[in-house]
């Protein structure tokens, strides 16, 4: 019997297979397709702004511009710091393709050298990639000239024009001016949180030290900006919005660049060298200021040595920067408003003032000198004048005229500490002068919290001694002693030396402000007189400590030296400036006012290690009163006359 064929396939059930899967397949399709329609309404309709302004940032940049820095001049419209254009040869590494390479050949073209291109490499990594970085930023025109010739050769490098800071006047005004350099770090940190970070985004030089730190925010400006069109490599194809930016304010300072100049050559004299005969100029340890006593604008301000400013704006190198730190003569310290001495006999006049206002002393007080000065009742060692025979019977105007020290003990003594240190704080010893630059000490003026902070000591009679001459703790730097000096000449208006007379801006001319002190009240105005009296006498006294120096003078003034000690003698030892090192002998001090009737200038000078103040100071305090008083004078009516005879 035959058997039935059996059925393997069953085309019903593959018919309905194919059917459900076809189904779930055309589901599965419809759902990523309205996926896909949702995404695009997303993107196209609800998130339309925010990826139009995603595009419009690939393809709009917007470009800071540095505005120009302003410039400086003196009262007289010299200009002392101005711009002038550089060309910087800079890299956006992003677009180099072999850096190494490049480096190889800009070598053998341009001479880069390996500290360049160290320097390059740590301003690489504080940068922003696609950022151009400084390779060399002082190049020549020849320079300019050969990488242009072979620019197609460095893809990534070029060559850009910028405007830079340039100090004429070189070393002269260092101390004053300051310098402007790169933008480091720190500055970056300042900057952020004074919330003017955005406001440096095109600039890469912020002011150090001196006028240009302090006057920062003025001199600089406010940064513009544009708006441009880049392609996919990041060229710009065209602008489309230009907002320029507002250049810094040049401002007009008290100084006299004349003066100043004037002033740091009386720091130099000539030397002869004993082996090989030739002259040569040495370079005086030192500092000079010179203040207007009506107003306390500072005419000029002379730290010696100084070095060159110009050597920061455009990177100094770590060999010439260690050679600066480490010389002995401390060129970097600014002596003005850094150097601290021992004010010594230049504040026996203002001691006089408050000894008589205190009523310790009156105008017809009179001691006798017998050379030395012990404290009463004691058997502690004597202080000693610096005239060892003593000067006989001695009242305030002799005290000051002979720089009495023994007559200055007994006010100290009588005193007492609290009360001096109160009165010379007034005067402003202890205290910042006010003037316009960062860069200043307070020096000190002791009081017996001081010592008992910083020596864990009490205070003691024999400490408050020296205080009277000006000497133990205290300390001042001559821009101190000047002010003082102001003080007194001005019968207690306390006014802040300053450095600015005028910023100029588009909206014209505008003064200056200060800082104002309380006045010192409560004196008798014959008390000042006093002390200016006796500083005449220093002068043109018969016994005056500095009447040499003013002998034949065609004009009167006022004026007091001192001798600062650089250590302490033995009790039974004499001072030989011959016998010792230079570094060990006396600082002389000297400061002075001219003419003494209506004082026009006042003037303040540290000679460091040049022993005697009146013999050393003296000469130099009367070449600048005989070139500001009768020298300018002369050629004042000079130039009167002349432009007299032209109107005619």
């Amino acid at each position: 019997m035959r058997k039935k064929r059996l059925q393997i396939r069953d085309h019903q059930a593959e018919s309905s297979l194919f059917f459900r899967r076809a189904i779930v397949s055309f589901a599965g399709i419809i759902a990523l397709i309205g996926v896909l329609i949702a995404n695009l309404y997303h993107i196209q309709v609800s998130e339309f702004e925010d990826y139009q302004t995603r595009s419009n940032d690939n393809r709009i940049k917007i470009v800071p511009v540095a505005p120009n820095r302003g410039l400086i001049y003196d009262r007289n419209g010299v200009l002392l710091a101005e711009n002038r254009p550089v060309y910087s040869l800079e890299v956006v590494t992003e677009k180099v393709p072999d850096l190494e390479d490049s480096f190889t050949r800009l070598k053998s073209l341009l001479g880069i050298t390996d500290e360049e291109i160290e320097r390059f490499e740590r301003e690489r990594r504080r940068t922003r990639r696609f950022n151009s970085v400084p390779l060399r930023n002082q190049l020549t025109e020849k320079e300019v000239a050969l990488f242009s010739v072979n620019q197609h050769r460095f893809p990534g490098v070029e060559v850009k024009a910028y405007l830079k800071r340039y100090y004429p006047f070189s070393d002269a005004l260092t101390h004053v001016l300051g310098y402007v350099a790169k933008i480091n770090d720190r500055d970056l940190d300042t900057l952020d949180r004074n919330g003017v970070l955005n406001n440096y985004k095109a600039t890469r030089d912020i002011g150090k030290l001196g006028v240009e730190k302090y006057y920062e925010e003025m001199l600089h400006g406010t940064s513009g900006y544009q708006e441009v069109e880049v392609n996919s490599r990041g060229r710009i194809i065209r602008t489309l919005k230009y907002v320029p930016p507002i250049p810094g304010k040049d401002i007009r300072l008290n100084l006299d660049i004349e003066l100043q100049l004037y002033v740091k050559q009386l720091l130099t004299e000539k030397k002869t060298d004993p082996e090989t005969g030739e002259e040569y100029i040495k370079v005086k340890r030192g500092s000079v200021v010179v203040l207007d006593p009506k107003d306390s604008a500072v005419l000029a301000m002379v730290s010696s040595p100084s070095y060159d400013p110009n050597l920061f704006v455009h990177g100094i190198s770590s060999k010439q920067y260690s050679e600066l730190l480490n010389d002995k003569d401390r060129p970097l310290v600014n002596r003005v408003t850094l150097g601290i001495y021992p004010p010594a006999s230049t504040i026996k006049p203002i001691i006089a003032v408050a000894a008589l206002a205190e009523g310790v002393i009156t105008t017809s007080t009179t001691r006798n000198d017998p050379g030395y000065w012990k404290i009463p009742n004691t058997n502690s060692r004597p202080f000693r004048d610096w005239l060892r025979w003593g000067h006989g019977r001695v009242n305030i105007h002799k005290a000051i005229e002979e720089s009495v020290d023994t007559f200055f003990y007994q006010i100290a003594y009588d005193m007492g500490i609290d009360r001096l240190s109160s009165w010379m704080s007034r005067f402003g010893f202890g205290e910042y002068t006010g003037i316009d630059i960062h860069e200043e000490s307070s020096a000190n003026m002791p009081t017996r919290e001081w010592k008992q902070a910083r020596f864990r000591q009490p205070w003691y009679q024999g400490d408050t001694i020296p205080v009277g001459i000006g000497q133990g703790y205290w300390t001042a730097t001559p821009l101190q002693i000047a002010k003082a000096i102001t003080v007194l000449v001005n019968d207690g208006v306390v006014r802040a030396p300053h450095l600015l007379k005028d910023i100029m801006g588009p909206e014209g001319e505008k003064p200056g402000m200060y800082e104002v002190f309380p006045p010192i009240t409560g004196v008798d105005p014959k008390y000042w007189q006093v002390a200016k009296d006796g500083m005449y006498r220093v002068l043109f006294g018969n016994r005056g400590t500095a009447r040499r120096a003013f002998y034949g003078s065609e004009y009167k003034a006022g004026g007091k030296s001192g001798s600062a000690q650089v250590f302490g003698l033995a009790e039974d030892q004499e001072y030989n400036a011959e016998e010792l090192e230079e570094h060990l002998r006396d600082h002389a001090l000297f400061t002075a006012f001219a003419p003494f009737e209506n004082p026009q200038v006042v003037v303040a000078m540290v000679l460091e290690n040049a022993g005697g103040g009146s013999s050393n100071g003296g000469p130099v305090a009367r070449k600048i009163f005989d070139h500001m008083l009768l020298e300018h004078k002369e050629a004042h009516d000079t130039n009167t006359s002349a432009r007299a005879e032209v109107a005619q």
